[in-house]
């Protein structure tokens, strides 16, 4: 199965949750000049495709837990253009929330949110241990200031 890529029209859909990802469907569907229906459609094929990830929820008021363990790790591989085996292997592991490829001299960061702190060092010993990596650093964060 091939990812299709997003039209206009996806795109605004995808903008308009990212603003705000309760947004009713009829309402939706109305700012992006579609039918209920179609909107529905759009939103089942993008999260098929991989567009849309998951759904995060937070505990009511009363019963809040603490907030997660979050890491950086910068990865360094061995070789830039065939190491998509580490990408691939990054995305296996349920604890990382995202991974940005970027550009200069750091390859990837990855970042990592857990309920515990050993989990942290589990996931840095995994990534140092495969063989496209060649060095990472690793900076653990004191607080979260703004989480959207």
């Amino acid at each position: 199965m091939t990812r299709r890529t997003p039209d206009e029209l996806d795109r605004r859909i995808l903008a308009e949750l990212t603003r705000n990802a309760r947004i009713p469907h009829a309402e939706l569907a109305d700012r992006v000049l579609l039918s209920r229906n179609a909107v529905r459609q759009r939103i089942d094929r993008l999260e098929r495709d991989g567009y849309i990830q998951g759904y995060t929820i937070i505990s009511g008021s009363g019963d809040r837990e603490s907030p997660p363990f979050c890491a950086m790790i910068f990865v360094y591989r061995h070789d830039r253009m065939r190491g998509g085996d580490v990408i691939r292997t990054l995305k296996e592991i349920p604890e990382i929330v995202s991974c940005d490829v970027m550009s200069g001299e750091l390859d990837l960061v990855v970042r990592v949110e857990t309920k515990a702190p050993d989990r942290i060092q589990e996931i840095w010993s995994e990534i140092t241990e495969l063989p496209g990596v060649r060095d990472t650093i690793t900076t653990v964060a004191l607080s979260t200031v703004v989480r959207r």
